[in-house]
């Protein structure tokens, strides 16, 4: 069954505030384009991805994601990461009611399409999350087909996710295991293979092929 995902992401000068001093000052906002491009170029190679909805804090800001076929919209008047992913979610509904949606973190360069396909076959068409590699954050949220995706996302969500009913997969899905918050997670990414747009970013010798 194919998923329509929503996809959050703050102005990339103002994304991912721990990851700050990780590259020179200046290049930090392209840092947290890189990611986001790579993580939208896995995506859009999985071949069970309908629709991906790019929830931005600023659209003009991140137009350029757009030529990864995703379509960008203004977040809501509510600015928190669980209200961008209903209002996402709202409008993804608004077109096709049965839609199963899935709520996806734009942090995950090294993401392979191959992990984002296993997930889906592994959900099943059930309410299910991917905990990120330490176990207590969540990388996928998927909704059953017409449900509601009742996010949960801040400190501990796979826990309250689990409590919601959600379906913890347990497949090793490393690179989608794999989100980007702090230096050591950025490290992690470069030993697993991080795409060519972070990889270019960093100045890496070669990149992932997709």
């Amino acid at each position: 069954m194919d998923v329509d995902l929503v996809v959050p992401m703050k102005h990339p000068r103002d994304g991912k505030s721990r990851l700050r001093g990780a590259v020179e000052a200046d290049r930090h906002p392209g840092l947290v384009l890189a990611l986001a491009a790579d993580t939208l170029a896995a995506v859009a190679s999985s071949g069970r991805i309908r629709r991906v909805l790019l929830v931005a804090t600023d659209p003009g800001a991140v137009a350029e994601l757009g030529e990864l076929g995703v379509e960008i919209v203004a977040e809501p008047a509510e600015k928190t990461l669980n209200a961008a992913f209903r209002h996402g979610e709202a409008l993804l509904k608004a077109d096709d009611p049965a839609a199963v949606v899935g709520a996806l973190q734009a942090d995950l360069p090294a993401l392979r399409a191959v992990d984002l396909t296993a997930a889906l076959a592994e959900a099943a068409g059930r309410r299910a999350f991917v905990a990120d590699r330490q176990g207590t954050g969540t990388t996928l949220l998927l909704a059953a087909p017409g449900e509601p995706l009742d996010p949960r996302f801040g400190p501990g969500s796979a826990r309250q996710h689990a409590a919601s009913g959600a379906i913890p997969l347990s497949q090793p899905l490393a690179t989608l295991r794999s989100d980007v918050d702090t230096p050591d997670d950025l490290a992690h990414v470069r030993a697993l293979g991080v795409g060519k747009h972070t990889a270019a970013h960093l100045g890496e010798p070669c990149a992932v092929l997709r």
